[in-house]
């Protein structure tokens, strides 16, 4: 629970640190040069833009509102995802397309996976039932089972006291 929770936490500063950290992989690995000064302006706002998505639409579930607490799904891709991010950072020219292909195709399956989660969750929340033709209705919500107690009222008369 608590990597799950630290997970959580580590949602928001994401979109801040790894946007960061490409930036300085790129002034320390790769030594300036153009193509990756042109990648590098579009790799950093679409990470940072991701992760800020990401984070908003994990956040949005009611099961980690409720327990402070991504999925082990939500653990599993993020952590691979950002992996990825930081292995990107390091421009490699062995490796750094294969890992760009990654890093794009994991950020999609990340939104993918946080939106079916997002739904799954969402679809239990209403019922809907149906007429006999068909036609759904959301029912009414039910009155409670113990009728509410009146409240007592104390009246206290007012009485002056002679002088």
């Amino acid at each position: 629970m608590a990597l799950r929770r630290l997970f959580l936490h580590w949602l928001f500063p994401a979109a801040f640190v790894l946007p960061l950290w490409l930036f300085v992989g790129w002034i320390v690995f790769s030594g300036g040069s153009g193509w990756g000064l042109l990648w590098l302006f579009v790799a950093v706002p679409a990470v940072f833009v991701s992760e800020l998505v990401l984070a908003l639409i994990i956040r949005a579930r009611g099961s980690v509102r409720e327990n402070r607490a991504v999925s082990w799904r939500d653990v599993a891709g993020l952590s691979l995802w950002h992996l990825v991010i930081v292995a990107l950072g390091l421009f490699d020219s062995r490796v750094f397309f294969p890992l760009l292909v990654l890093s794009i195709v994991g950020a999609l399956v990340l939104f993918w996976s946080s939106l079916s989660q997002l739904w799954n969750e969402a679809r239990g929340a209403v019922t809907l039932l149906h007429t006999a033709d068909g036609t759904a209705y959301i029912p009414a919500p039910r009155e409670r089972s113990t009728p509410a107690r009146d409240a007592e009222v104390i009246v206290v008369p007012e009485t002056r006291r002679p002088d």
